[in-house]
């Protein structure tokens, strides 16, 4: 078989392509357990028959919720697929209003969880769902049915030819999952996305991959269920690379020193983490080391690709690449040639200082209803151009709207919302997806991205402010964690600022300066309020005058997604943000949020 048309047959695909002994491999009490193309593949069979034997049905919906990626993860998703039954995976954390809320309007049957804490939040509702069956756990939880029990009922294979016959059934255009939106306002979306919307971005995407095929590693650890990394799982095992899952994001600096990986995804918010802690290690530095720590980062800001700089430029770089650029490397596992970032907007500062070091960030962007990737940058032939999200991939077509609006036509584009045709007409008018994203495609095909249509407002002056922009210059300060923009109908934007806490307690260290104990000590400081007023006025001089913060507000708790400031991808809830500082908005703008 040489075609993949459905989600399946990419374990198939890999086997006769490129067979692998480390498909798949997860950590399991300190050691890295791999699962061979073979055993997926079988594994995956015995899913199926498994799953026929209680009794499912092609179009039936079967949920999974993992806290963390892992093989199991991906044995059953190709289980439930290759029988024409749709998964839809739950992002873990979500309340437990929003399970309640995806198992009913999904009805979804069976529900595959990987731990306690996940088991108790569905237990919880359990009886409130009444399509749901029962649930089965990844880990041995006493009391829950084990996942290893549909493998068991899946051993023998005399349904076998069964599973083929429906596998021949399915047909590209069948729906494949449903996916369901964090969303920043309201109820979460179903996305409905067809086996050949996923496979079609997957096969494209991998055409941005500079990598060896059957020869490189990943590391996964961002969230199996958002298509992003879901995709790039496809992707991955297209290209016949090893897929590694990391332990947790608290053991990803240990797993990328095992692993030694050669790609790997990251959002923006996980790469200005990792930037803060090689600058901090560079602050605590002394003497010559100090200076050509500092003289390296100068020079990285500098960066532009294709030696467009010059040799002189080209000529330091190689050195600052040897001296301390090459630390920055190893601390990732020293084989990486490509992070593929997405989700939120990029600071181009990081674009170009982390590319500087020989680390190819490349930014792409795209959304679940597009599955999801439109556009990426690719560090060859000229593919790459900082501060856009890169050229369009093949079979994918964009519009600009009159009001600046990306509109999206292709083989990706979703079939629509799940049972919510309202939305779906909205959404997909003559068949182009409305984004929401304002942006432009400039003469040498390189798309950017400028703002959020339903983000921009506009000031009582009648002027458009658009926030991100300003939030992204704002963020580069090393003060400043989050910052949101505020001033819609009012006569001046301002905004909420969460402190970086931790920085600013070694800022105060060093300088000597008594902020107290507390986060609300901090958020009230008159020191800290000036030194952050310094960076805000800094970069305000890059707005025009009816775009810069004139006023702003601490926040002295950190915004956080269970905290509710933020969606499961790291995006501003920007009306709930609102809600939760109402307080700051009347000492900005003198009243309270309309």
């Amino acid at each position: 078989m040489t075609n993949v048309t459905r989600l399946f047959d990419f374990p198939y695909y890999q086997l006769n392509n490129g067979n692998l002994p480390n498909a798949l491999v997860t950590k399991k009490e300190g050691v890295w357990i791999e699962t061979s193309t073979q055993e997926y593949i079988d594994k995956a069979n015995q899913i199926s028959r498994g799953l026929l034997r209680l009794g499912i049905q092609p179009n039936d919906k079967i949920a999974i919720i993992s806290t963390n990626n892992r093989t199991e993860w991906n044995i059953t998703d190709i289980g439930i697929l290759q029988i024409g039954a749709q998964d839809v995976p739950i992002y873990p954390t979500i309340s437990q209003e929003d399970y309640e809320y995806v198992l009913n309007h999904s009805e979804s049957k069976y529900v595959f969880v990987s731990d306690k804490e996940v088991y108790q939040k569905v237990m919880n509702i359990k009886n409130n769902v009444p399509s749901l069956i029962e649930v089965y756990s990844y880990d041995n939880i006493s009391g829950c049915k084990s996942w290893t029990e549909i493998l068991d009922l899946g051993k023998n294979n005399d349904n076998q030819n069964q599973v083929e016959l429906l596998k021949d059934s399915i047909k590209e255009d069948d729906l494949a999952t449903l996916i369901y939106t964090s969303g920043t306002t309201g109820r979460p979306k179903g996305v409905m996305l067809s086996h050949r919307n996923i496979v079609r971005n997957a096969i494209n995407s991998s055409t941005r991959v500079p990598l060896e095929y059957g020869n490189a590693k990943a590391l996964s650890f961002l969230p199996i269920c958002h298509i992003y990394e879901r995709m790039l799982l496809y992707l991955y095992q297209y290209c016949s690379i090893g897929i590694y899952f990391a332990e947790s994001i608290e053991t990803i600096s240990d797993n990328l020193k095992e692993v030694k990986p050669d790609v790997m995804s990251a959002v923006p918010r996980l790469l200005e983490k990792v930037y803060d802690k090689i600058y901090a290690k560079g602050a605590d530095l002394t003497g010559i080391k100090k200076k050509l720590f500092f003289w390296a980062i100068d020079l990285g800001l500098k960066y532009e690709p294709y030696e467009k700089n010059g040799a002189w430029y080209e000529f330091q770089l190689n050195i600052a690449r040897k001296l301390i650029f090459s630390k920055w490397q190893e601390g990732l596992g020293g084989n990486l040639k490509i992070i593929a970032s997405g989700s939120a907007a990029l600071q181009p500062r990081l674009a170009r200082v982390f590319n500087a070091a020989g680390i190819a960030v490349m930014e792409g962007y795209g959304l679940t209803e597009t599955s999801p990737v439109i556009s990426v940058n690719d560090i060859r032939d000229n593919g790459f151009k900082i501060g856009t999200v890169g050229k369009l991939l093949p079979e994918t077509k964009v519009t600009i709207a009159e009001d600046g609006e990306i509109l999206v036509e292709g083989a990706s584009v979703m079939m629509g919302y799940f049972k919510n045709e309202e939305k779906t007409a909205e959404a997909l008018q003559n068949g182009k997806f409305h984004t929401g994203d304002i942006g432009e495609i400039d003469s040498d095909g390189f798309l950017k991205i400028t703002d959020r249509k339903k983000e921009m407002f506009k000031t009582s002056g009648g002027k458009y402010i658009a926030p991100q922009l300003v939030e992204n210059a704002m963020k580069q300060s090393r003060f400043i964690e989050q910052i949101m923009v505020i001033g819609e109908g009012e006569k001046m934007p301002g905004a909420f600022i969460q402190p970086n806490f931790e920085f600013i307690k070694e800022w105060a260290k060093i300088k000597g300066v008594s902020i107290g104990t507390t986060y609300e000590d901090i958020a009230a400081n008159e020191q800290v309020i000036k030194r952050i007023k310094e960076d805000v006025d800094l970069h305000n001089s890059k707005f025009g005058k009816w775009e810069q913060v004139k006023r702003f507000e601490l926040t002295s708790c950190e915004w956080t997604i269970e905290g509710g400031q933020l969606t499961p991808t790291m995006k501003l809830k920007r009306k709930v943000i609102k809600g939760i500082f109402k307080d700051l908005y009347a000492n900005i703008y003198g009243h309270f949020p309309s």
